[in-house]
């Protein structure tokens, strides 16, 4: 039985969904942190955050971060560890990614290795943003599609182009289709292609988003869980907030006999001793 606590994110909205696909998604400042605080008694230990223009549509932008951050941490404090995400979600060029991630300067920041590092030119470019952006304290969580994607970063670490070390990696089981089912099946081929020493997490598509959790939990990884990916409970029926989803989760990762981490534990997980952004000591 592996006894090292679990780190649970909740992932609220994503750069897609709006509400005519759950009229409970959250998409404005004031959602995310009614949000925010739900989740966090559910039992979340940290915030995969997507912000929105005022017609729902996915965004990139440094203001428009900065005001959601300010109100989730007001609802919240430090007790939610924040993570911003660089997705182009069909709107955005390599080069406005980086832009926006540059001007924000966040705590903990996801990125898709195949949006950041394609032609020789993005991975120069985005390989230089990685390693000032891991020099300052900034966390990144390198998002992985395939068993593929890990060995092209694989490979990108051992040329010195993103940070040495050890990573933490977010393997994606399933992707948005009708209806959006994720394959437990299919976690032992990323886990084969990860490097020794690195950390990794899950999320999965569709209702068997906890199942491919569990089976993570059980395997010694990390869990990120909601609307983003999945708006269904294990029964086929649709849950009626992220909470719902986040309190399922944490209960499924106890079963496996692990407990889920606290932010400051999670900080101290991803050596998160100063809040990049605000450069207070935590």
């Amino acid at each position: 039985m592996i006894a090292s606590p679990c780190l649970l994110m909740v992932a609220p909205n994503g750069a897609r969904r709006v509400y005519q696909d759950h009229p409970a998604i959250p998409l404005t400042p004031e959602e995310l942190a009614r949000d925010a605080k739900e989740c966090l008694a559910a039992g979340a230990s940290a915030m995969h955050l997507h912000v929105r223009e005022a017609d729902g549509r996915h965004l990139l932008d440094a203001a428009a971060y900065q005001e959601a951050l300010s109100a989730i941490q007001d609802a919240v404090g430090d007790q939610l560890l924040l993570q911003v995400t660089s997705e182009a979600g069909g709107r955005y060029s390599p080069s406005e990614q980086r832009r926006v991630i540059e001007a924000l300067q966040p705590e903990y920041v996801s990125i898709a290795v195949r949006e950041w590092f394609g032609d020789a030119y993005e991975v120069h470019a985005s390989g230089e943003l990685c390693r000032h952006l891991a020099s300052r304290g900034t966390h990144i969580q390198y998002i992985v599609y395939s068993p593929e994607d890990i060995y092209h970063f694989n490979n990108l670490r051992d040329k010195g182009v993103v940070p040495h070390g050890s990573a933490f990696l977010l393997c994606v089981l399933g992707r948005y289709a009708d209806p959006p089912i994720a394959d437990p099946g299919r976690l032992p081929g990323f886990l084969q292609a990860l490097a020794a020493g690195d950390h990794w997490a899950v999320c999965a598509f569709g209702p068997t988003e906890g199942d491919c959790l569990a089976l993570a939990a059980q395997q010694g990884g990390h869990a990120r869980v909601g609307f983003e990916n999945n708006l269904w409970r294990a029964d086929g029926q649709l849950a009626t907030h992220n909470a719902e989803l986040v309190a399922d989760t944490k209960a499924r990762i106890e079963a496996t006999g692990r407990r889920v981490m606290t932010a400051t534990e999670a900080r101290h997980f991803l050596a998160l001793t100063t809040n990049a952004r605000t450069g207070v000591t935590l």
